[in-house]
């Protein structure tokens, strides 16, 4: 019976892993291909033939999770948010995550149970263990997107009070809004690439001709820092009562440096009591074998004669 179970579980495995390899490395169906061939535009005589770029390896991957699990509007919304929030902002960001989603539901269930099998474990081990890979990796790309998340709105919201500052100046020394935001971003590439970068995208959607309030809007959207919402509803709130954007840009940055300074002075506090754990947990109890191990060693030579 066992060596049923295991030549079964063999063929599952390497059945599993040719149909992976056909869907990414294999070739679609010929029809199809040269009928999109056919509607390509010819090329003029001399150029190269270009490569598809939507036939791609995420894309091919992702493929079957999305005939599995297609995604509704509302969660292909969300991830396209999400992944703005991280900082990618190509358009086949969702394939590619998708793409490393399935690799991770399937390849960390065969790699344990290829272990599993190694070791020769039970039926039933070997079923527990691929289920819980299966549901590490299909929670495991969603859990590090969200650490992503928190490091890029880390870091806008350090370059922010740098970007305010430099803004002021821009706005004081005679320049625009829409150049100060140029300005701003130029001399923050080196320092804070994450800001400069968020400015920079401002002044471009402006020059294609979006509105600016719009543009200050999808800022904040993009991001999701409660710094940056602020100030875009204070520049909207601004330009729209007419009232002195540089004058306004000068008493929010005031009012964020006193925040920032209320933050860091709430995680100086907080650190004494987050260094309570470690000290209760290692330092003590090696404190008391230290000092109360020879007594107890001489208590026992004690008793024991």
């Amino acid at each position: 019976m066992l060596l049923i179970i295991t030549i079964l579980t063999f063929v599952c495995i390497t059945l599993g892993s040719i149909g992976l390899y056909w869907l990414i490395a294999g070739r679609g169906n010929p029809i199809i291909d040269r009928l999109k061939s056919a509607e390509k535009p010819k090329e003029e005589a001399g150029q190269s033939i270009s490569i598809d770029p939507e036939e791609n390896l995420a894309e091919r991957v992702a493929r079957p999770l999305n005939r599995l699990a297609p995604p509704s509007v509302n969660q292909a919304q969300k991830l396209q948010k999400q992944l703005l929030m991280a900082g990618y902002f190509s358009r086949n960001a969702q394939s590619v995550y998708r793409a490393v989603q399935m690799a991770a539901m399937l390849g960390f269930p065969v790699l344990v149970m290829g272990v599993c099998l190694l070791l020769t474990q039970s039926i039933f081990r070997l079923m527990l263990c691929g289920m819980v890979a299966f549901i590490f990796g299909f929670f495991l790309p969603r859990f590090v997107l969200n650490k992503l998340i928190k490091r890029r709105q880390q870091r806008l919201g350090w370059g922010l009070a740098d970007a305010l500052d430099l803004m002021v100046v821009s706005m004081e020394a005679g320049l625009g809004m829409n150049a100060a935001l140029m300005r701003v971003s130029e001399e923050l590439r080196e320092v804070h690439p994450d800001i400069s970068g968020e400015f920079e995208m401002v002044n471009l959607e402006i020059r294609v001709g979006r509105d600016r309030l719009q543009a200050l809007r999808n800022l904040s959207d993009r991001t999701g820092v409660d710094d940056l919402r602020g100030f875009v509803a204070m520049l909207i709130q601004a330009d729209r009562f007419g009232t002195s954007i540089g004058r306004s840009v000068r008493l929010y940055s005031e009012s964020l440096r006193i925040k920032r300074r209320q933050r860091a002075e709430q995680a100086a506090q907080k650190a004494g009591v987050k260094l309570l754990f470690p000290l209760t947990c290692f330092l003590f109890p090696t404190l008391f074998i230290i000092i109360l191990g020879p007594a107890a060693l001489g208590i026992m030579d004690a008793f024991s004669k």
